[in-house]
Parts: C-alpha cells; structure tokens; sequence
C-alpha cells in the first residue's frame, strides 16, 4: 500500500510539474471562456462578416441555453481529440524510458502501477472539467443575465463519464501497442467509430457511442429518453478496460 501512494504522488507530482498541468487546463479554460461570449456575439459577428447577405435569416435570440451547448460542442469535439492525443503513451512512455523498471523494483505490482495511472489522471480530468464548468457558469450569468445550474452540470457530468472511458481506453491502447503514436492513432480511430456509430440509434442508446449526443441534449433541456444505459454501460467498460490493461501490462516484457 505504502508503494502504490508513493507512486500516486510521484504520478500526481509529475503532471504538477511537466507540461500537462500547462495544456488541457489551457484548453479548458479557453473553452469555459469562450463559449459563453461566442454563444452571446455571434450573431452580431455573423452581421459584421456577411453584412446584408444574412438581413434574411432570422437568428433566434442568444441564451444561456447556447453557451452551455457550445461548451459541450467543444467538450465533444476538440477536447476529447486533445485528450486522446495526450495520453497515447500514459503507460508507454514509462516502459520506454525505463521509470516503469524503476518503479516495479518497489514493492507494487503492475497491476496496481496501471490502475493507479488511470485512477490518478481520472480524478485530474475531473477536477479540470469541474472548475472548467463552474467558469462556464459563471460568465454565463455575467453575459447571460441567468445561468441555471441543472442543464449544465447534468450535461457536463455526462460528458464526463465519457473523458473516463477514453482514458481508461487510452490506458489499454497505450499498455497494447509500445508506440504513444500508434496509441493515439488507434484512440482517434476508436473515436471515428463510436461517432459514426452513435447515429445506430441501439447502439447510441446502449454505449460510449451516445454519451456526447446526449451530453449535448441536456445542455440544450431537452428529453433523454435513454440516460442510464449509455452510463451504466460506458463505466463498466471503463473499469473492464483497465482490469484488462493491468492483466496485459502484467505479462508485458519491459527493457530499460
């Protein structure tokens, strides 16, 4: 037990002090920020832009209701990309360079090393999607003049089970193959998939594959007819795939 705190810390320690504590936060706090304010003046950027060519389209009034599906859109879109990018080599990055010999040396096991990273950028993931959104909710009530809390903090929770299954797979992918290129790229595959997928109604209301189209419905008020499955479903599978990366990682042959 000493072993595996020790190395929560040191893991903790390492994203406090290496670029990781610069970039998603960065991309998160631009996207808490901007999506309020572009929600609010779009359309006056759209009559600047285009001048009489949009006289005839009929935009409805900005609300509260579109910032909050901007700040999802995002979440969805550009940061979920970025994550799959970052954490392609969470584990084999450690094999390459030799920390992960280092470490075993102690007395942990490999499964505890997977399950620690996973658990540690988890709960860093959460704690940066949760400041981000209480950003998001705060600009909202300075631009918006509202900002009820209900759609956005369901939405953003929904999405957040989501960004737990992701780094659970980029956990797997990154135990699977030695290259964090060829995890990332596999993890961008894994994401095309699950996109196309999510427009399979059984399959959007059953998998990871409909968390972001719901995410996106909440933030919007509008009904979930299937909220539960998509959630009990996309948890199991996170936690199935770090037993499975831990069991793999335990039988992989490191060098350093």
């Amino acid at each position: 037990m000493n072993a595996t705190l020790v190395f929560a810390r040191k893991e903790t320690l390492e994203i406090v002090r290496t670029w990781r504590i610069w970039v998603l936060p960065a991309i998160i706090l631009f996207f808490a920020i901007s999506s309020p304010l572009l929600a609010r003046y779009t359309p006056e950027i759209l009559g600047a832009v285009g001048g009489d060519q949009f006289e005839a389209i009929a935009l409805p009034p900005a609300s509260y209701v579109d910032a909050y599906a901007q700040w999802i859109k995002n979440l969805s879109q550009i940061f979920l990309f970025a994550l799959i990018i970052i954490y392609g080599g969470i584990v084999s990055s450690e094999t390459s360079s030799g920390t992960a010999i280092l470490v075993l040396t102690k007395p942990m096991s490999r499964g505890a090393f997977v399950a620690v990273k996973a658990v540690v950028h988890t709960v860093f993931l959460a704690v940066l999607v949760i400041i981000g959104a209480l950003v998001t909710w705060g600009l909202t009530a300075a631009v918006f003049g509202q900002a009820p809390l209900e759609p956005l903090w369901s939405s953003t929770l929904n999405w957040l089970v989501l960004g737990i299954f992701y780094i659970a797979m980029m956990t797997f992918l990154s135990v699977l193959i030695p290259s964090a290129a060829g995890a990332a790229g596999a993890g961008v595959g894994v994401f095309v998939l699950l996109t196309i997928g999510a427009l399979w109604k059984p399959l959007g209301d059953h998998s990871p594959a409909g968390l972001a189209g719901q995410a996106a419905a909440l933030a919007a008020e509008e009904p979930v007819p299937e909220l539960l499955w998509p959630l009990l479903v996309s948890i199991t599978a996170a936690v199935v795939l770090v037993i499975a990366a831990a069991l793999l990682f335990r039988r992989k042959e490191l060098t350093g």
